[in-house]
């Protein structure tokens, strides 16, 4: 049996402090991005993307030809945001706040914190650019939690107000661009008198689906949370008290 050899740890500091200096920077660089609507150029190295992240391995998987190749267009990223990306990948570690937590790129330990943020910061979160800005995707996650710090008629009004801009940008319906998200959202939370106005809203400006609508109803006409669906009945953690919650038997958990 060979002799063990002796394993050296350097500090880990110097070396994550090394790396932070490349993050968009030219130097070295042989891979450029021009992110956001403002067409920002942003600096990286392909080996260590790649190494580091499924996305970028598959964006940057094939070699690049003579010359200067081109620039990689990721105009639907905002800038803080790809660049807090880089410096986790790069240093496995990044400063959230609210303008940086819209993109994680498939990065499960980076979006769990995103969301763990988010959760903590709801109201900010959702009044921000950043939320306006999120892909479905990562919406998804944040309207499955049950720890949002914010009521149910807030979030609607939120995602009415995402589903806007993004059939803006993307000129489709609101209703077709909100579809893969709305079903998250806890109709029956709502009271009779919300649900009311949001049934008329959602007659002007489709939204959600009229079928989501009759199912909150229905938990509001049977006086009880459907336990067989659980998550449409059940009380995030910012959710107001209201006088028909306590015939959901579902409390928050």
């Amino acid at each position: 049996m060979e002799p063990l050899g002796l394993v050296v740890h350097g500090k880990a500091e110097p070396f994550s402090e090394a790396l932070r200096s490349l993050v968009n920077n030219p130097r070295y660089s042989d891979v450029c991005f021009v992110v956001g609507q403002e067409r920002q150029e942003v600096f990286a190295h392909r080996c260590l993307l790649a190494c580091r992240c499924n996305f970028f391995q598959r964006l940057l998987g094939t070699e690049p030809g003579p010359g200067v190749p081109s620039p990689v267009v990721l105009s639907t990223v905002p800038t803080e945001a790809f660049l807090a990306v880089l410096e986790f990948l790069y240093t496995n570690s990044v400063k959230l706040h609210r303008h940086s937590v819209a993109v994680t790129f498939g990065l499960g330990p980076l979006q769990e914190r995103c969301v763990a943020f988010i959760e903590a910061h709801s109201q900010e979160a959702l009044r921000s650019q950043g939320f306006l800005e999120l892909s479905a995707a990562a919406l998804l996650p944040l309207l499955r939690s049950d720890k949002l710090c914010v009521d149910e008629a807030e979030l609607v009004r939120a995602a009415r107000s995402w589903a806007r801009v993004g059939a803006a940008v993307l000129e489709r319906p609101v209703a077709e661009v909100a579809a893969p998200v709305v079903k998250e959202l806890r109709l029956a939370l709502l009271a009779p008198a919300e649900l009311s106005a949001l049934e008329e809203q959602n007659r002007q400006e489709p939204l959600i689906p009229a079928e989501q609508i009759v199912e909150a109803w229905k938990c509001h006409a049977l006086r009880r949370g459907d336990e067989a669906r659980g998550a449409p009945c059940r009380r995030r953690r910012g959710t107001l008290p209201r006088e028909h919650h306590r015939f959901l038997d579902l409390s928050f958990k």
